[in-house]
């Protein structure tokens, strides 16, 4: 890869032209938007609300179905050398592995687990990714339906602890450990109509809001496991990625600025990122790969 820099899923990630043109404009790899087995509506509008500090989200796991997302990966591996991941996720343990099963025909580069999600509570329940138990059984049936594609698991900032969830991860399998996923599930209501301004009521939190909460995050399943980590979470600017590095990252994933910067906002990071290099002296990115813990 030429950048450490990745899409995070959920922006961007339902078509192979809009992922190859982010390629284009300097990402080093992206991820799809998560998809399951067939079409899901999601929540209706409004869904997504931009507010000072990052984005409010009750987009509800909307998505074409594995069939269509298959298609897609299928075509931007035929559009770009650059790596892709497969977000996946599933209503229940069992749909997450043949949710694999069925991504892992498309041969994308990773599979992305999402089992943290905390948007969709009212309809799924609590996240799997809070509970150590489902959380182990997810991994090993994704490992094992994905054949030899790397499984990374997608874990939120709730649950038992971040450190012991990627510990569970990685002693059943799991490849590499993406942190975070958004934060909440949070609220903000409409002064005007005195009511919540998501349909849903409640989003998950993404944007620099949560930066604090991810970079302490990743710093923790630095320190817990051995498997690579791709950091995501309020990833805005350089100093911002070289955070996450120094926290111990191998990838930055980067969503919600997106949002508000655009495609360009990649090749500012990686400029920034070069530069800071270039300043310290560090030749490789390996170098500045969990300095924060000497």
């Amino acid at each position: 890869m030429d950048s450490p820099l990745v899409l995070a899923s959920g922006i961007l990630g339902l078509t192979a032209s809009s992922m190859a043109r982010v390629i284009r404009f300097g990402a080093g790899a992206v991820t799809s938007k998560s998809f399951n087995l067939e079409w899901r509506k999601g929540h209706r509008n409004p869904s997504i609300i931009p507010f000072e500090h990052g984005l409010l989200n009750a987009v509800g796991l909307s998505n074409p179905g594995v069939d269509e997302m298959v298609k897609e990966i299928r075509l931007f591996r035929q559009k770009s050398e650059a790596p892709i991941f497969a977000s996946i996720f599933g209503r229940t343990i069992e749909e997450f592995a043949e949710v694999a099963k069925r991504a892992a025909e498309a041969r994308p580069h990773l599979i992305e687990v999402n089992v943290s999600c905390p948007n969709v509570r009212s309809e799924f329940g609590t996240p799997f990714g809070d509970s150590p138990q489902d959380t182990a059984q997810i991994t090993r049936l994704v490992k094992k339906a994905a054949g030899d594609i790397p499984v990374s698991v997608k874990l939120g900032p709730h649950g038992p602890g971040i450190g012991l969830m990627a510990r569970v991860c990685e002693e059943n399998g799991a490849d590499a450990i993406t942190a975070i996923n958004t934060a909440g599930p949070g609220m903000l209501i409409d002064i005007r109509v005195r009511k919540p301004v998501l349909s849903n009521k409640t989003g998950g939190i993404s944007g620099p809001a949560i930066l604090p909460i991810a970079v302490k995050s990743v710093y923790e399943v630095y320190e817990n496991v051995r498997i690579p980590i791709i950091a995501t979470g309020g990833v805005t600017h350089w100093q911002d990625a070289v955070q996450m590095l120094l926290a111990g990252a191998t990838l930055i994933g980067v969503g919600t600025a997106v949002y508000y910067e655009g495609m360009e906002v990649f090749g500012k990071i990686n400029k920034g990122i070069e530069g800071y290099m270039r300043e310290n002296g560090f030749s490789a990115l390996k170098e500045l790969r969990g300095l924060a813990h000497e």
